[in-house]
C-alpha cells in the first residue's frame, strides 16, 4: 500500500509538526501530545478536553479552538491516549471554573481518562466526564463495553464548546453534554477496510462486491455483511437503524459523515438520499453537516448522526466556531 508517510513510527508526532504550521492558533506540543488553543486557560470559562486515537481526523485536534475544545489529546494510530496527555491538557485549560473530559465510549480511552481525571484532581482540578456512545449498530465491539462512541462526538463537543465559550458552569456545560449524547443515535458503512501504517495493508478482508453494515471506526464488525447496495437502499438501511433508537419528536441535526476515503461528490449524493429517507418518515432536519468529520484513516464508507434537538441546542450549535476543520460565524 502507498502511504504519505516516513515511517510508521513517526506519523502521529510528523502530524502534529504539520498541524503546528498550519495552524499558529494553536499551541502543539508535539513531544507531549497535547494540542491546546493558544489563548488557553480562557479566563472564568470552563476547559473542554477531548482526545483518542490518532486516524480519525479532523477528530479531534482539528475541533480546538473557541467555541469548541480547548485541548485535544492524540494517541497513536488507534489507540488511546494515555492519562499523562490528558492531565496535562487539564491543567493547561483550566483557568478555575473546572474541567469536561468527552471520552468516546472505548475500554481504554474510558479507562486512562478516569485515570487522568484522579490526577488532575490531585492536582485541585474539578473534572466532570461525558460518555459518547451513539452508535447503534452493535451493542459490544473489539473495542467497547456498550455502544461505541462515534459521530455524535462532534454535535458533544461543539454544544458543550459553545456552551462554555458563553460562560455556563461546569454543571450546565456537563448537563448539555450529556443531553447531546442522549437525543443521538449513528449508524456507519464501510466499503472497504482500513489500512494502517503499522500494518501496510487492510485491517481486514471485505471483497470488492461487498458491503460491511454498521462498522466501527477502528474497523470493527458490524451487524451483518452484504453485497454492494445502492446509496438509496444504504440511506435507508442506515436511517432505519437510527430510527429505530432515536425517534425523534422535534427536529434534528443530521451529520452526514464520510470515513475517509470518500469524495464529496459521492457524500453529497448519499446525503440527497438520507434527506429523502428523513421526508419520508416524518423526521424534520433543522441543519445538515456533510463531509469527513469523524473519520476511519484511508476507508471507504459513510455514517448517519441524528441529533434531536431543542430551540437551545439548537442555538449552540449555530453559535460561532473557529478550530481548523469546523468555522462559521466569526
Amino acid at each position: 500500500m502507498k502511504m504519505l508517510i516516513n515511517v510508521p513510527e513517526t506519523v502521529v508526532a510528523d502530524a502534529l509538526r504539520g498541524i503546528a504550521a498550519a495552524h499558529p492558533e494553536l499551541t502543539v506540543d508535539v513531544e507531549h501530545r497535547v494540542i491546546v488553543r493558544r489563548d488557553a486557560p480562557v479566563a472564568d470559562k470552563v476547559g473542554l478536553v477531548s482526545g483518542g486515537g490518532s486516524g480519525h481526523e479532523p477528530l479531534h485536534g482539528g475541533f480546538v479552538g473557541p467555541g469548541m475544545l480547548d485541548a485535544a489529546c492524540p494517541g497513536e494510530v488507534f489507540t488511546s491516549p494515555v492519562p499523562d496527555q490528558m492531565a496535562r491538557a487539564a491543567a493547561a485549560v483550566d483557568s478555575g471554573k473546572g474541567v469536561l473530559f468527552i471520552v468516546k465510549n472505548y475500554t481504554g480511552d474510558v479507562l486512562n481518562f478516569n485515570m487522568a481525571a484522579e490526577l488532575a484532581e490531585d492536582e485541585g482540578i474539578q473534572v466532570a466526564s461525558v460518555l459518547v456512545n451513539d452508535d447503534v449498530a452493535v451493542t459490544d465491539s473489539l473495542f467497547t463495553a456498550g455502544r461505541r462512541g462515534t459521530g455524535a462526538t462532534l454535535f458533544v463537543e461543539k454544544i458543550a464548546g459553545a456552551a462554555a465559550e458563553e460562560g455556563a458552569p461546569l454543571e450546565r456545560v456537563e448537563a448539555l453534554a450529556r443531553q447531546v449524547n442522549e437525543s443521538s443515535r449513528s449508524f456507519g458503512v464501510a466499503l472497504s477496510a482500513c489500512t494502517t501504517p503499522a500494518k501496510g495493508g487492510p485491517t481486514f478482508d471485505l471483497p470488492s462486491g461487498e458491503l460491511e453494515l454498521g462498522i466501527g471506526i477502528h474497523g470493527e464488525p458490524g451487524r451483518e455483511r452484504r453485497p454492494m447496495m445502492t446509496s438509496r437502499e444504504i440511506a435507508d438501511f442506515a436511517v432505519n437503524a437510527v430510527l429505530e433508537d432515536l425517534r425523534p419528536e422535534s427536529p434534528v441535526l443530521a451529520l452526514v459523515n464520510g470515513m475517509g476515503a470518500t469524495p464529496l461528490l459521492e457524500l453529497y449524493g448519499f446525503n440527497a438520499e438520507v434527506q429523502r429517507a428523513l421526508v419520508e418518515r416524518g423526521v424534520t432536519v433543522a441543519r445538515t453537516l456533510v463531509g469527513n468529520y469523524v473519520t476511519s484513516l484511508d476507508m471507504a464508507g459513510c455514517s448517519v448522526t441524528l441529533c434531536q434537538v431543542d430551540e437551545e441546542m439548537l442555538r449552540l450549535w449555530d453559535a460561532p466556531v473557529a478550530a481548523p476543520g469546523l468555522r462559521w460565524g466569526r
